[in-house]
């Protein structure tokens, strides 16, 4: 009776299945990078703060001396428990208090974060702005921005200060005196002894003043006259009805004649002073030499008188 000969699976057909297999694993496991902390978001809270109606900012507004509140909901959509630290950043940052600067979102969990904004008694009325930062473990940040209107009334007050002519050069400087950011406008005018010499209209300067704020600048003039007296006047104006003006005067006299003239002046001096040392000189031993020819005659004089007594 002839002996049955095994079946043997072809190498191929396995090869085909650990394939399969290796696909539907890659295919159902979760991402790595889920488990890891990535896609965690920091939102405003609210209404929608997870979806299309979401707030892209915080918005607050009151007076000096209120405290104002709102939330902040941090997301964390991954398998393990993620932790976070608040911090505020930006002009508006240092008012920013939380009511726990580090917080622990468990897995799958959303975490809404009270906060409050303290506005000092001296806060500038107006708006500015600021961040929330939330930054996790291995650096990753999420920013919020935060924008702030501060109430109470405004005060525009502007002044030019320091003007001074140098050359082909004006020197002035700007100070915000008021309560409000300014963004001022420059007109400059120079007259001399016969009539204007420069007539600039007012223009916007590329600079903002913060409140308090002083910067110093200079205001080119090429073509500034060789021979003159010059007076030149600034004119500043913001909005809020800010304006202020400064005036400085400044002689302007050639170098090179001056110091020519004044080389001439010496040389004539020189040749002078010369010409009367000689000429003292010369009087002088003309009168040495009259003296000396009439000295013998009256020494003579007696001699000649004793020897007739004699």
């Amino acid at each position: 009776m002839p002996r049955s000969t095994p079946y043997e699976r072809p190498p191929s057909t396995w090869y085909v299945r650990v394939l399969v297999a290796l696909v539907l694993v890659l295919l159902v496991a979760p991402p790595a990078a889920a488990d890891g902390g990535a896609g965690w978001t920091a939102r405003p809270a609210g209404a929608g703060s997870g979806g299309r109606d979401a707030r892209p900012y915080v918005y607050l507004e009151g007076a000096p001396e209120t405290v104002l509140q709102d939330r902040l909901s941090v997301t964390n959509p991954a398998r393990a428990p993620l932790t976070v630290r608040l911090r505020g950043d930006g002009r508006a940052g240092p008012w920013l208090r939380f009511a726990a600067d580090t917080v622990t979102v468990p897995a799958r969990t959303r975490a809404d974060v009270p906060f409050a904004l303290a506005l000092p008694g001296n806060a500038t009325p107006g708006d500015l702005a600021g961040e929330i930062v939330a930054s996790a473990d291995g650096g990753e940040e999420r920013r919020v921005p935060v924008r702030v209107r501060v109430g109470g009334p405004t005060l525009a007050a502007l002044t030019v200060e320091d003007v001074e002519v140098s050359g082909r050069t004006i020197r002035y400087a700007l100070v915000n005196r008021g309560n409000t950011p300014l963004r001022p406008r420059l007109a400059v005018r120079a007259d001399g002894v016969f009539g204007p010499l420069l007539d600039r209209p007012a223009r916007p300067l590329d600079v903002e003043l913060a409140p308090g704020r002083r910067v110093e600048r200079t205001e080119p003039w090429p073509d500034a006259p060789a021979l003159d007296s010059v007076t030149v006047r600034l004119r500043v104006a913001a909005e809020g009805g800010a304006r202020d003006e400064a005036t400085a005067s400044a002689a302007y006299v050639p170098v090179a004649p001056v110091a020519g003239g004044g080389l001439l002046v010496l040389g004539v001096l020189a040749v002078l002073g010369t010409g009367a040392y000689r000429r003292r000189t010369r009087r002088g031993a003309r009168e040495a030499e009259a003296d000396d020819g009439l000295q013998p005659a009256e020494e003579a004089r007696p001699l000649a008188k004793a020897g007739a007594e004699s």
